[in-house]
């Protein structure tokens, strides 16, 4: 009997909503031409051993998973070296087409396996599905990378009780979110819920960020918020600013880290809105300034959650699309499904960085015209409020943001 063509995929990274979509929209459209369809757990961790871990979709299963939260596939971010390489699965199993679902070091593993394999004469193709709530894939006009919305809907609704439970106590609240380079979850979030201040890397402009910079800033919104008379507000962080900051800046900010074996501290293990709330603190102390603050991190709760309408059509059409451009014989690309409805391979080649080998960063763009009306209406500190301001602070103009901003 002859042995059925195999679709394999595998997920790494983080969870984002919409996976078990993406998963169960690929096996439906396989195994409506009498694919087999298998799902790597643990990502790629166990695909060159012995003893591969996986599971095998048919309809039924398929059809159960695609409106579920989290991923029915394990993950995990290892990456195999090179030396772990060999071709006995892919051969074994008669895999046609591998299918990676994650951000761009899935997509980068990806193009190494296919071209080890290339290189060994085991012919297969590759097509990567784009996932990350951070939204920081490069792709074609502004599309958002799957879970994305999903996530900012979820932190939205989170962060939209934390600030009227701001309203209610009079307190401030100090809410940071995920975003490993990128400001576009915190960026989202914080306009949709008209927080006063929205901190994102991107709005340094390549200049250095540091702790006195942001407390600063935040100092600024409390003082303008108080020359109107409203004593509380909310202030959200995105958490890729620390991917900016120097090390010693971290190290020597008087929060105590537990640090890893080559002697980094380990960000993970500790809530950065902790971190900013304690020196926030200190520094309205020094002030003077009777106001209390409270953190508040949103980050794991927004990966696993059910995926919404959006992202349930968006991952279908993505799924499908991964058919759809294997039967037109692509491979080494990102499946794009565009609003207009139509699908269209990202060559990982076109969007690689030169110097680096990896995938471009997609920033959020300060120069846009979403962004400078976001910003224009935040809360902050101008030469207009100077004088009621002293009454709060001696030297008003040390809390101006916008001069914040633009010292080196």
């Amino acid at each position: 009997m002859e042995q059925k063509n195999t679709v394999a995929i595998l997920c790494s990274g983080g969870p984002a909503p919409g996976i078990n979509s993406v998963i169960s929209s690929i096996a439906k459209s396989f195994l409506r031409d009498n694919w087999r369809v298998i799902g790597f757990n643990e990502g790629a961790k166990t695909i060159f051993s012995d003893k591969p871990e996986y599971i095998e979709f048919d309809f039924a299963y398929a059809d159960y998973i695609y409106n579920r939260g989290g991923s029915v596939l394990r993950m995990s971010r290892y990456k195999p070296k090179d030396e772990e390489f060999n071709t006995h699965f892919f051969t074994k199993n008669n895999v046609k087409l591998l299918v990676t679902i994650g951000g761009d070091d899935t997509a980068t593993t990806a193009n190494r396996i296919a071209k080890y394999l290339h290189d060994n004469k085991v012919h297969i193709k590759n097509i990567h599905v784009p996932k990350t709530i951070d939204n920081d894939i490069p792709l074609p006009d502004r599309l958002p990378t799957f879970g994305f919305e999903t996530a900012k809907n979820e932190g939205t609704r989170i962060a939209q009780t934390v600030y009227e439970d701001a309203r209610a106590s009079g307190n401030w609240f100090v809410v940071t979110v995920m975003g490993r380079e990128a400001g576009h979850l915190a960026f989202g979030i914080g306009t949709a819920c008209h927080y006063p201040l929205v901190i994102i890397p991107e709005m340094f402009n390549g200049k250095k960020i540091t702790f006195k910079k942001i407390i600063d800033m935040m100092i600024s919104t409390i003082l303008v918020r108080k020359t109107i008379h409203v004593g509380h507000g909310a202030i959200m962080i995105s958490e890729g600013v620390f991917h900016f900051m120097e090390e010693a800046e971290i190290v020597n900010s008087g929060i105590n880290f537990t640090f890893d074996d080559h002697g980094h501290p380990e960000l993970g293990t500790v809530s950065k809105a902790h971190i900013f709330n304690i020196l926030l603190q200190k520094k309205l102390k020094e002030l003077g300034l009777d106001v209390r603050s409270r953190p508040v991190e949103i980050g794991y709760e927004i990966r696993s959650c059910y995926p919404t309408a959006f992202d349930m059509n968006y991952c279908t059409m993505l799924g499908m699309g991964v058919k759809k451009l294997y039967d037109e014989g692509h491979t080494g690309c990102i499946v794009v499904a565009k609003a207009n409805g139509e699908f269209l391979p990202l060559y990982l080649k076109d969007i690689l960085d030169p110097k680096t080998g990896k995938v471009k960063t997609r920033l959020v763009d300060v120069d846009a015209q979403d962004y400078q009306l976001a910003f224009s209406n935040l809360h902050y500190l101008k030469p207009k409020h100077y004088e009621a301001a002293k009454k709060y602070v001696a030297h008003p103009e040390d809390y101006d943001l916008e001069k914040i901003l633009a010292a080196n």
